[in-house]
Parts: C-alpha cells; sequence; structure tokens
C-alpha cells in the first residue's frame, strides 16, 4: 500500500510518514501490521472525542440509511444542520447566532473575508504576522511567509499584518480596515497565547474604528482549551468566529459565525454572495451534532484543564525549555530543531504519535484527543522521557 500512496496521491513533501493504517479506536491508531500507537496528535486536533467515538458513529449511520445529499447549501431544510447550528447558537454569546456551514477550515477563512469586505464596504484586511489560516488563496494572502507564499503570487491586496501582542500595532487600524483576523491562540507560530488582555484591546479598537473582528478558532475551538471556545478565557468576543477541524470529530467541515445582520449581508447583492455544494452536509452535520452533544453533556471540556495540568507535571526534561499553549492544546519547545525532529521520528519507533507545527522549528505537538485517560497519557509522557534521554 505505501509503494501506491507514493505513486499515486499526491504528497505535500518529499518525506511523508507513510504509516499503513488499519483502523482507528479512542486513542489509539493501528498500522497493517498490528501495532497499536498511542495518538498525541488527534490528526492535528480534529479528533476531538477520539477515534470512533461510538455516539458519532450511530449518528453517521443513521443519517446515511436516511439521506446522504439532496441539495446543495442553503435550500432545503434538513434536520441535521438546522439542529447542529440551533444547538452552536445556544451555546455561543450574542451577537453570535447564524451559522454558515463548508467543508473546510480554509474555506471558513475564505468567507469571513469576503464577509468582512461585504459588510463594511472596505477592503482592507489586517493579519498577524506569523500567523496560520489556510492554504487557500485568501487564506494563503494573509500569512506574512513570503518563502511560502512568494511563488503562487499574485494574491489578493490590501493585506497588512501586526506583530501579535503588540499594541503599538493596532493603530494599524484604522476607518479603512474591514476585518482584522487572528487566530485566538497563535498555533504554527508555537501555541503563543494572547497576553496583557489584548484580544480585549484588538475588539475595542476595531469597535472603535468600525473594523469587524474575525477569530480564527480551528485549532482551539470546541473544548480544545478548556472552554468550548478559546476566546471565552479572554473576555473577546468577534464579530465573526471561525471554527473547523475538531468540529465533527474527524470529518471534513468548517463554519463560520456572526450575527444576523452581518451573515445577512451575503444573501443579497449579489445574491448568493458565498455558496457551496457540500457545506452543511447531513451526514457531516449529524457527526458535528453528535460531537458538539457529547462535550457538552459531560465533562470532557472541564477536564481538559486537568490534563493540561498533568501532562505539565510529567513533561520535566533539561531538554524541554517551555510548554506552550492551554487545555489539550500544547507545544513542547525543545532546545533546538535537531531535538525536535529526533524526538518526533524516535517516538514514532516506539509507536506514540508526535507532530511538528507549522513555522516554529523547536515545537512539538501535543493535541491528543480530549478523551485521553490519565493512564495514557502517563504512558506517552514515559515515552517522551524515556526517547529525550537517548538524546
Amino acid at each position: 500500500m505505501k509503494d501506491d500512496f507514493l505513486k499515486y496521491q499526491a504528497q505535500t513533501s518529499p518525506y511523508p510518514l507513510g504509516m499503513e493504517i488499519s483502523h482507528a479506536k479512542g486513542s489509539y491508531i493501528y498500522d497493517t501490521n498490528g501495532n497499536a500507537h498511542l495518538d498525541f496528535v488527534a490528526g492535528v486536533s480534529a479528533c476531538s472525542l477520539g477515534h470512533c467515538h461510538p455516539e458519532v458513529v450511530a449518528a453517521i449511520k443513521d443519517q446515511t440509511e436516511k439521506y446522504m445529499h439532496v441539495m446543495v447549501y442553503g435550500e432545503y431544510a434538513q434536520s441535521p444542520a438546522t439542529n447542529y447550528t440551533k444547538l452552536l447558537a445556544e451555546n455561543l454569546p450574542a451577537p453570535l447566532e447564524v451559522t454558515y456551514l463548508v467543508n473546510s477550515g480554509t474555506e471558513a477563512i475564505e468567507g469571513a473575508l469576503k464577509l468582512a469586505r461585504r459588510f463594511t464596504g472596505r477592503s482592507q484586511l489586517i493579519a498577524a504576522k506569523s500567523a496560520y489560516h489556510g492554504n487557500t488563496m485568501g487564506s494563503l494572502s494573509l500569512m506574512d511567509f513570503e518563502e511560502r507564499k512568494g511563488v503562487f503570487r499574485p494574491l489578493l491586496p490590501d493585506i497588512y499584518h501586526i506583530r501579535f501582542n503588540n499594541e503599538e500595532d493596532l493603530n494599524k487600524i484604522t476607518e479603512h480596515t474591514a476585518g482584522v483576523i487572528l487566530e485566538t491562540i497563535q498555533g504554527g507560530a508555537g501555541f503563543i497565547l494572547p497576553k496583557n488582555d489584548y484580544l480585549e484591546k484588538v475588539r475595542k479598537r476595531c469597535s472603535d474604528v468600525g473594523a469587524l473582528l474575525i477569530l480564527d478558532e480551528i485549532q482551539p475551538g470546541f473544548g480544545r482549551t478548556g472552554k468550548l471556545f478559546a476566546f471565552e478565557h479572554f473576555n473577546c468576543v468577534p464579530d465573526i468566529l471561525v471554527m473547523g477541524k475538531g468540529m465533527a470529530s474527524g470529518l471534513p467541515v468548517g463554519a463560520f459565525t456572526a450575527s444576523k445582520k452581518i451573515m445577512s449581508s451575503l444573501s443579497e447583492r449579489p445574491k448568493m454572495g458565498h455558496i457551496t455544494t457540500f457545506g452543511g452536509n447531513p451526514v457531516i452535520a449529524s457527526a458535528s451534532l453528535a460531537t458538539l452533544q457529547v462535550l457538552l453533556k459531560t465533562s470532557i471540556i472541564t477536564d481538559t484543564l486537568k490534563k493540561e495540568a498533568l501532562f505539565k507535571q510529567l513533561l520535566k526534561h533539561p531538554k524541554i525549555k517551555e510548554i506552550r499553549g492551554k487545555g489539550l492544546m500544547l507545544a513542547l519547545i525543545m532546545d533546538s530543531p535537531e531535538t525536535t525532529d529526533e524526538l518526533v521520528l524516535r517516538a514514532k519507533d516506539n509507536k506514540l504519535i508526535l507532530f511538528w507545527l507549522l513555522f516554529e522549528t523547536r515545537a512539538v505537538r501535543i493535541s491528543p484527543p480530549l478523551t485521553i485517560s490519565e493512564a495514557e497519557i502517563r504512558e506517552g509522557c514515559q515515552t517522551i522521557l524515556k526517547v529525550l534521554d537517548t538524546l
């Protein structure tokens, strides 16, 4: 299978890990040789409830026996999407009340950018340095890493950058700004949290000049930081909330939420200002609904902070210089990029799945399923320390 994978499936890098997968359950992924690999990555924060959570699987099976696709987005009333967006609205602060369902996080970013420009009538967009919002053309335009986006130019014009957590740069947000888009917690840059009430200050500046604040919660959303959404930690409600990844327990999905007033601007002048064939797909919406229901009716979200504390208690080693992040969105900052590479690769040989971050070369990603047990945390941390002792 690996030979065919490399021959027929387009690759994103010259050296994919290439593990041949048989099945996955709970916190483990099983290869075709029957080996169980403890998953500390969860499909890069996507599998919130672990692999094949029984309530999510049951919801998917039930929906597939009814219908899987009947019409493009926004034409027919379908209970999975309707019930899901209603439950989401009931658990979000005002004025976040209307959700547009799409197929991925980067598509949700694209929709949010269009919405900000359409509602304000302005064109300028402001993003943070070292941010990552996706790889489609609009999302890529927000990135400030020229080596990653230069070969794809021309990209979206009228985009400017500010430094995350730098209050002086907030003066760059003006009456010309349509939207300011920030990751609530910067992901690819190394799981960097806002500090000194930074998000509150951004919120105030946007309100003062009439710009919309867009918060990208694609990674930290759906309980990963100990709240349903990370912005709830920081006393800052966005005008547009973007989500994805952990939303459907591993199925492809994304969404953006805003007030009725803002969102309605996509429905006229022109009509269908944003359209999608498969957004709101009933099978994926059923998985999203089941995921949200499990998160809300259990202690999984609040337990995330206890699990964070356990990771930080256990992972003490001279080669670990810092642990960044919140909840189960953690990054080990190692003493060098070489240590990071060796740890990820040798952990794989020891049947523990770790991964890199996009920009911070010293970082090792730890973003396991939120359902991971204390015993599994201890098992994986023991493996990490054992590997580090050999480096």
